[in-house]
């Protein structure tokens, strides 16, 4: 009798904490330390040089954080070549950079501030 008590005993707890435990979950998880994604942050930058030719512009940029990069010039590539279209070298600009199968790509540029 004593181990039909401690299964349905053991059974009963396992119950009450698997409908509990989401619920606290949910109240003391920090989503930003998760894996849920974050848009990345503006950079500041300069551009050097464009090249339409290769999808590629080369930028002095100021600390990109969401990557742990400091300071430096550096080549990227464009996911959309109609962006070099719109800037020149030598202009103040902020952008949006990503990892991307291995790649560092700008997804967005915008008139800097």
């Amino acid at each position: 009798m004593k181990t039909y008590t401690q299964t349905i005993t053991k059974f009963l707890t396992a119950a009450v904490l698997s409908l509990s435990l989401p619920v606290m979950a949910q109240s003391t998880l920090d989503h930003n330390k998760m894996g849920v994604a974050t848009l990345p942050d503006m950079t500041d930058g300069e551009i050097r040089k464009i090249d339409k030719a290769n999808s590629k512009i080369t930028i002095k940029h100021g600390e990109i954080k969401h990557m742990d990069m400091p300071p430096m010039s550096m080549v990227f590539n464009v996911k959309d070549k109609a962006i070099l279209d719109k800037v020149q070298v030598g202009e103040k600009i902020q952008f949006v950079v990503i990892q991307d199968a291995g790649k560092m790509v700008i997804t967005d540029i915008r008139p800097g501030k």
